[in-house]
């Protein structure tokens, strides 16, 4: 049941980022304008604009996740005739804001509100009694909200600092970076959460890391397309956005650890929840078109530096009205733009899927490696060739595959004995 499970997460997943991209790459060209405009040549005109806010983006993939997992949520609890609970327990929030009755956290553990033997109801009582006791007495910032709002708001900061760091490296060496995601996630594991790993554990994540890094910088070309362009500030910014990932995939296993009861979806409908909590003020508030000239203001020792900043500041229109306005006058942006959302949900209960069941780094390793099995399957439809030095990456990533794979089957025996 467990490798079909893995299955139908690693597929999901791979289908839904595939269209997902394919989403997003459409979404970053321009769209022609159904309204014209007076003072614009047509030459100009029929080029077409861009989608004028990122922001916009993220806000709408975020409204498109939760009410992915409130279907998800809600269909499940009518499947298992769990309806009745209501919507505050269906989505988890009854955990995040209050600490539940004694009796609703018994139906939580055993799937039922009524025990048949004394006993056995004392006893669970008793180790839920002192489970609660436990988390009663950690401190508010390790609390479910508070670990959830840091998620939710790392998550947020990573892609514009993504982006950022974009402009200032090149493209071969952010997929490089990200390649190496692997690593951080565990370090921050082991670092922040005192979680331990098994000896395997550690060569899985070292030998897909070194094949995955193969397969990108030998590959053909692979030196001319990086050129040397690549900033210490750019280079900054992308070990900025690992850590942010490993910080974010790491909180997510402890968060699991530590509050069994609470599920993927339920995760996830909390984080798209908290996402556009943090997002909303930023669309509908104006904001700065130069951020920079903000330091203008502000005593800092790098005022020479910063003589190249405009000093005047000037807002901008809000970013949620400019982007309606851009889907009045772009109609053709609307398809892609549901497309980019619905898909980045549906994609999102197969990751958060995979998370609660699998593991950070169970989950990591499919999405690092879906680059290479996506070039593979282009080797043999489109008959594209790869180098010497990109077929030893992929040997290599095989072999930690092969690993994880022998270990967890040596695993599922031992197991079968105990029971037997």
């Amino acid at each position: 049941m467990g490798v079909i499970r893995l299955g139908v997460c690693v597929s999901g997943v791979y289908a839904a980022f595939l269209l997902w991209a394919i989403a997003q790459e459409r979404l970053s060209a321009p769209f022609l304008s159904t309204s014209s405009h007076p003072h614009v040549h047509s030459s100009d005109q029929l080029k077409g604009d861009k989608f004028p806010s990122p922001l916009f983006l993220n806000y709408a993939q975020a409204v498109a996740s939760s009410l992915s997992a409130l279907s998800y949520l809600l269909f499940n609890a009518w499947r298992e005739g769990n309806i009745h609970r209501g919507l505050w327990q269906i989505i988890g929030f009854n955990q995040l804001f209050s600490s539940g009755t004694n009796n609703d956290r018994v139906s939580k553990q055993n799937g039922h509100s009524t025990l048949s033997k004394p006993e056995k109801e004392i006893s669970i009582n008793g180790k839920l009694a002192e489970r609660e006791a436990s988390k009663s007495s950690k401190p508010w910032r390790k609390s479910l909200p508070a670990l959830l709002f840091q998620v939710s708001l790392f998550q947020t900061l990573a892609g514009p600092i993504g982006f950022l760091a974009l402009r200032h490296i090149s493209y071969p060496t952010m997929v490089l970076g990200k390649s190496c995601k692997l690593i951080p996630v565990l370090l921050l594991n082991v670092l922040l959460y005192r979680r331990r790993f098994s000896a395997h554990k550690y060569v899985v994540v070292a030998l897909v890391t070194v094949g995955i890094s193969l397969f990108m910088l030998l590959a053909e070309g692979g030196k001319k397309k990086k050129g040397g362009n690549d900033s210490a500030w750019g280079l900054w910014l992308l070990g900025v956005n690992l850590f942010i990932d490993g910080f974010t995939n790491s909180t997510q296993d402890q968060i699991f650890s530590t509050y069994p009861t609470f599920s993927g979806q339920q995760m996830m409908f909390s984080m798209s929840f908290f996402t556009q909590i943090l997002l909303l003020p930023a669309l509908v508030l104006p904001l700065p078109t130069n951020p920079l000239s903000l330091l203008l203001h502000l005593p800092s020792p790098l005022s020479p530096s910063l003589s190249k900043i405009p000093s005047s500041t000037t807002f901008s229109r809000p970013e949620f009205l400019n982007s309606l306005s851009f889907l009045y006058t772009h109609p053709a942006a609307v398809a892609p733009l549901l497309a980019y959302a619905l898909l980045g949900g549906l994609g999102q209960l197969f990751i958060f899927e995979t998370i609660s069941h699998f593991g950070s780094l169970t989950l990591v390793m499919v999405t690092v490696t879906r680059k290479l099995f996506t070039m593979l399957l282009s080797v043999f439809v489109f008959d594209h060739r790869l180098t010497k030095g990109q077929w030893l990456g992929v040997a290599v990533v095989f072999g930690g595959i092969g690993v994880e794979a022998g270990m967890k089957r040596r695993e599922m025996l031992k197991r079968a004995k105990k029971d037997e």
